[in-house]
């Protein structure tokens, strides 16, 4: 598969692949060399020579896993994820057509039609996500892994007053700096889901490293014991 559009990097071995290393690590998250491999079909030597390059262009960086998931013996291995840098250069270059469509729909029709598409976006994560979180009793975790399915690499942080869901990733971060109705809808989403009044404490839309919302522990424990 071809990719288009994305930056180009330093090292001139095998770009196209090496762009498709790093858009499935945008897409998907923080990723071990072997799930890389094995979503790409790539060697075990040819994904790390990829994973080296990357990350020698500031692309990517490695990180110790959050949570180790591996059994028996050995150290866990290291997840690759995405620098701000490369997040920067890709999202810049995928989303500049979005800003302008959006654009144009706000100077010919006004604002209204933005935040209707932003509510339309909003009411089609609500919809999807609804259905996994029926079928478990901890919401912000099930919250939490279909938000990592969609590409935004989330996880969940305990608090003294609550709750913390972190966004490590977000897909349309360049298209939201300039049409903040798109987070504002997608925290009210959120909040539906949740069931309580949720609060966006940072934004990778703002400039900040991560998404950050605040769950309200009364909430919190009451959807756990449902």
């Amino acid at each position: 598969m071809k990719i288009t559009g994305g930056p180009t990097f330093k090292a001139t071995d095998d770009p196209r692949t090496r762009d498709a290393v790093a858009r499935s690590i945008l897409e998907n998250g923080p990723s071990t060399a072997a799930a890389l491999g094995e979503r790409l079909g790539l060697t075990p030597a040819g994904i790390r020579r990829h994973l080296d390059l990357l990350t020698a262009d500031g692309i990517l960086e490695a990180r110790e896993p959050r949570i180790s998931s591996t059994r028996g013996r050995g150290r866990p291995s290291k997840v690759f994820v995405m620098t701000d840098s490369g997040r920067e250069k890709f999202e810049h270059s995928y989303d500049d057509l979005a800003v302008a469509a959006l654009k144009f729909m706000s100077a010919q029709s006004g604002e209204h039609l933005v935040s209707g598409f932003a509510q339309l976006r909003a009411d089609d994560i609500e919809r999807k996500a609804s259905v996994v979180l029926a079928k478990k009793s901890n919401k912000t975790e099930a919250l939490a892994q279909f938000l990592t399915d969609q590409g935004y690499a989330a996880s969940v942080a305990q608090k003294p007053m609550g709750e913390e869901l972190c966004q490590h990733h977000c897909p349309i971060a360049h298209v939201a700096s300039e049409f903040p109705q798109l987070c504002e809808a997608e925290t009210e989403a959120l909040s539906r889901l949740l069931g309580t009044h949720v609060q966006r404490l940072a934004t990778i839309a703002h400039g900040d490293g991560v998404c950050t919302t605040f769950i309200p522990t009364t909430t919190t424990k009451r959807k756990v014991r449902a």
